[in-house]
């Protein structure tokens, strides 16, 4: 599972190393900002929140995500058995929640600690 995960960072750092045509800073930024999705995701999600609740948090924080994107995303981490969610049929209208399980929280602890570490060597980098 955190394999998985983890390949969504190593592609965004890479498929920009790989290109061999230039384009535009906007598509870089594009790239690497899907890479940094899985883990601002599973942060926003340590409390229960429904789709909508969750691409607000997200947008507020900084990192505003289409319904496009999120939710095969959200399926996706809960079919690598990282998410559960279950249905609220009590409001209108029904809204299905997501948060981590044990699996996701192990998951965003070990992708907390790899970006840490990325982000100092990227820091050292750019200084």
């Amino acid at each position: 599972m955190l394999d998985t995960v983890l390949c969504v960072v190593y592609y965004a750092s890479h498929s920009i190393r790989h290109r061999t045509a230039p384009r535009e800073t906007t598509t870089d930024l594009t790239e690497l900002r899907r890479g940094t999705l899985v883990l601002a995701v599973l942060t926003r999600l340590k409390t229960r929140q429904y789709g909508y609740s969750l691409r607000q948090a997200l947008a507020e924080g900084g990192m505003p995500i289409e319904e496009g994107t999120l939710y095969p995303l959200l399926r996706r981490l809960e079919a690598q058995g990282l998410l559960t969610s279950d249905w609220d049929t009590e409001s209108a209208p029904p809204r299905r929640y997501y948060r981590l399980n044990a699996d996701g929280r192990r998951t965003l602890a070990a992708l907390t600690e790899a970006w840490r570490e990325l982000a100092r060597v990227m820091n050292a980098f750019l200084d």
